[in-house]
């Protein structure tokens, strides 16, 4: 199972993506976000589609990779669209099938939909697949500074994070040894319904929290034990340098925004 899982893996090919400033990649996210929603025609979409698979073939990980980071959202994607068509009845034209009607306002907004969360999801992968996750947190703690002036512990934030995105695979890790032991005692899947499979994740969820839980405690004790304290002074061990390639990635996304305003 966390072979399968995209989220929070980092893939390390040595590309000019991977160089980057942590900081510079995280900013260039979330202007492409503010791009990705202020979309308004097909153009939009091909433009910022356009944009997103150049910097996605700088990166030098195969597109079915990212393909595959949208497999958990699937499911979403097709109900989002699925309930435009249905219940949206904007448009010009609509196709008459006997109780259901297609509009075609219905089909253009489930179709921007869908298009918004593909390219969200993609260009989000590029930051989780290129960053190690300890520089990614130590970016988001120098983002989040000015947080201090109002009373939020930066640092707290991003230990809270740190700490996230080292429990998902063993999360994972955990609930597919629960799998395996269930499917040992004759258990299968296959034969279940629909009722049955939800109350079978039911009874998942139960050892699978217990077991996060236990292993957070024993997470805090360690750490307590080798004298870690949060607000006691550190020394970074990567330092984070911002370049002319940092400043290319920003300024071009930022430019993106313009360009589909423009168009």
């Amino acid at each position: 199972m966390s072979n399968r899982m995209i989220m929070g893996k980092y893939i390390n090919t040595g590309s000019w993506m991977h160089q980057l400033d942590p900081r510079a990649k995280t900013i260039a996210m979330l202007l492409f976000m503010v791009a990705v929603f202020l979309v308004r025609s097909s153009v939009d979409l091909v433009i910022l589609a356009a944009y997103s698979v150049a910097v996605m073939a700088t990166t030098r990980i195969s597109f079915r990779t990212y393909a595959r980071s949208l497999r958990p959202l699937l499911f979403l994607m097709v109900f989002i669209f699925v309930f435009h068509v249905l219940f949206d009845t904007g448009g010009s034209w609509y196709v008459d099938l006997g109780p259901v009607k297609f509009y075609s306002g219905g089909l253009q907004k489930g179709f921007l939909s869908v298009s918004r969360m593909v390219l969200f999801v993609a260009f989000t992968a590029v930051l989780t697949l290129t960053t190690p996750p300890l520089l990614l947190t130590q970016a988001l703690e120098s983002l989040m500074k000015p947080l201090a002036l109002v009373g939020l512990s930066p640092r707290k934030i991003t230990l809270m994070l740190t700490t996230s995105l080292r429990f998902i695979p063993t999360v994972f890790e955990e609930a597919n040894k629960i799998l395996r032991a269930q499917a040992s005692r004759g258990m299968d899947l296959r034969d279940q319904n629909v009722l049955q499979k939800a109350k079978l994740l039911i009874s998942l969820l139960v050892p699978v929290t217990v077991g996060a839980i236990r292993r957070a405690s024993e997470l805090v004790d360690s750490m307590e034990a080798r004298g870690y304290r949060l607000h006691a002074p550190r020394s970074r061990f990567h330092e984070l340098t911002w370049g002319w390639g940092d400043t290319l990635l920003v300024g071009s996304t930022a430019l993106l925004i313009g360009i589909t305003q423009l168009v």
